[in-house]
């Protein structure tokens, strides 16, 4: 029986999962990489560690013996977004990925405004101007790495890298085009005029095409380097985000994705684009469909940030215990009350993305006494994320889209207590998609409807997505976190113009 691989190229890690038709776990395998830091607003990657760990990653899958190189019938590769990966024309990597939260071209995007005008650019893209999105990271290298600028053949996102590797074949997915701001919103294509009046090549971004077309088949060199079978069949992907939202089963108006991944933030089923400056938009995996999406830095990077510096008891404890650091701070967390004990946390810790798009913001805890314990302070991280969550849906409804319920996915699904805190904290029913896998298994749907297993998008999420749980909100914990919610907005309204003097500084 055939099946389907989903290669999910995230921001901390790689993750690589085989399903069958119905969308069961066959096997999988993940391996890390690291982020570097070398100044604050600065975040790279390696991209040749992306294709050594999905190499790796497919030698472990082979290794298992639950499934053959003989029964992938597609593949289908998502990504992180906003990668500016620049690539000479034989496909080497010049420089280390300037990745999402990667902040540098603020200068870029002041000259952007200044020259080409905020109006222009966001009706055509339909996106804030932001030194995140791919634009001004790529006037930043022609201005700052001319012989880099120069030799670039292509700027390529982490997906499009992944099938470059895999088929020899240059991309551009029509959900990660969002990236370029000259990128027509409306249109799904590049508008050649804006692109020349930014200064930048068009010639130096891939064709655009459909996320579940197919693009090119397995090379025998990449056949050797994975132990795919040559001639296997491989779609374009897309943006990670987007393929989350369709492996929770998001296909229809009315839907909405909520993400818990490194970074936060949800997904909003669109018939019709809707501009919102403070918010994301973005073609959605389906064909003719879009997304409204806000996101943010506060996720599971925001705990995963606290676990690393304040969690080594809990760390200590769950190695012990043979279970997650992870399940150690929910338990602690469950001892606590609703709002923290007044412990108020503002997860900016990278800078913050919509709906306030401030590159400066930085993490504050709020409210801290003598009698706040690690567990008041983890609460109030999970809290936190849930406020960016609300502040995002709020500004979401306020634009016209209709957000009814949450379907949520990634790492932070898994926790009980936090699910149950979104709930909470946004007044919304949330459902938990039976597998925790939502994001592969969208790369993967995409490969099924591009190779013809599935007749068409509405079949795959029908044979494949499975609801395992539903929060229901609690009225009297929404009450508690909406004065508490007013608190944390207060906290960033009074900060903002601190948080530009102390850039000044560092």
């Amino acid at each position: 029986m055939c099946k389907l691989l989903g290669i999910d190229i995230g921001t901390s890690a790689c993750k690589l999962t085989v399903f069958d038709i119905q969308g069961n776990v066959v096997a999988s395998a993940s391996r890390s990489y690291k982020v570097r830091y070398l100044r604050a607003g600065w975040a790279e990657q390696d991209a040749d560690e992306w294709w050594k760990a999905v190499c790796s990653s497919l030698k472990e899958i082979w290794k298992s013996g639950k499934v053959s190189p003989s029964e992938i019938a597609g593949v289908g590769v998502d990504g992180q977004s906003w990668s500016a990966l620049a690539v000479s024309k034989d496909g080497q990597v010049l420089r280390p990925v300037m990745i999402w939260f990667d902040r540098r071209a603020q200068a870029q995007v002041k000259w952007m405004e200044e020259t080409i005008g905020k109006d222009r650019i966001i009706a055509l893209s339909g996106n804030p101007l932001d030194p995140a999105y791919i634009t001004p990271k790529m006037l930043w290298i022609k201005e700052n790495e001319p012989q880099v600028y120069q030799r670039t053949y292509k700027f390529l996102q982490s997906n499009a890298f992944i099938v470059y590797r895999l088929t020899g074949n240059f991309t551009q997915d029509k959900s990660q085009g969002y990236g370029f701001h000259f990128f027509d919103i409306s249109k799904g294509c590049y508008d050649v005029e804006l692109c020349r009046d930014m200064g930048l090549d068009i010639e130096k971004v891939a064709d655009v095409c459909e996320c579940s077309e197919i693009v090119g088949k397995v090379t025998k060199e990449a056949a050797m380097q994975t132990g795919l079978v040559e001639g296997t069949p491989v779609v374009a992907g897309g943006l990670d985000a987007a393929a989350s939202t369709l492996g929770a089963g998001v296909i229809e108006s009315g839907q909405t994705q909520e993400q818990g991944g490194q970074a936060g933030g949800m997904s909003i089923f669109l018939s019709t684009p809707v501009i919102e400056p403070r918010l994301i938009l973005s073609y959605h995996v389906i064909p003719d469909s879009w997304l409204l999406q806000g996101g943010t830095v506060g996720g599971g990077g925001a705990l995963k940030w606290f676990k690393e510096q304040l969690g080594y008891e809990e760390t200590e404890i769950a190695q012990k215990m043979g279970i997650s650091p992870y399940k150690v701070i929910d338990d602690e967390v469950s001892s606590i009350k609703p709002g923290s004990g007044g412990v108020v946390f503002l997860p900016y810790m990278s800078g913050e993305r919509s709906p306030i798009w401030n590159p400066n913001a930085r993490g504050v805890f709020f409210g801290l006494s003598y009698d706040k314990t690690k567990a008041h302070m983890a609460r109030a991280v999970m809290e936190g994320c849930a406020f960016a969550l609300r502040h995002n849906i709020e500004v979401a409804e306020e634009a016209g889209a209709t957000v009814n319920r949450l379907i949520s996915v990634g790492g932070a699904a898994n926790s009980d207590v936090w699910m149950q805190i979104k709930a909470d904290v946004t007044g919304k029913e949330i459902v938990v998609p039976y597998s925790d896998d939502a994001t592969a298994l969208g790369a993967a749907l995409l490969a099924g409807v591009g190779t013809g297993i599935y007749e068409d998008f509405k079949e795959a999420v029908r044979r494949t997505v499975r609801v395992r749980k539903i929060y229901k909100p609690n009225p009297d914990n929404f009450k508690v976190y909406g004065d508490l919610y007013g608190v944390y907005r207060e906290i960033y309204a009074r900060l903002e113009s601190t948080y530009d003097r102390l850039a000044q500084i560092f």
